[in-house]
């Protein structure tokens, strides 16, 4: 899980270079990105409760975010 936080947050700051005004409206943006540089630079500072909540009610709204921008 850590691994597609990692690709979604340096994803998200691709957008952000290319087209700002998108990456803005996905909630969160720039702690998305924030997290993917601790997931990439701060092992230590992992918390896998944290990273499991995340994942439980973060998740859905950011696919619910980008389906909204696919259509």
């Amino acid at each position: 899980m850590e691994r597609c936080f990692e690709i979604v947050g340096e994803a998200l700051s691709q957008l952000r270079k290319i087209d700002p005004a998108t990456a803005q409206r996905i909630t969160d943006w720039q702690a998305i990105i924030g997290f993917r540089n601790v997931l990439i630079h701060g092992y230590v500072q992992v918390d896998d409760a944290k990273t499991w909540d995340i994942v439980q009610s973060e998740i859905p709204v950011l696919l619910a975010e980008l389906d909204e921008l696919l259509k």
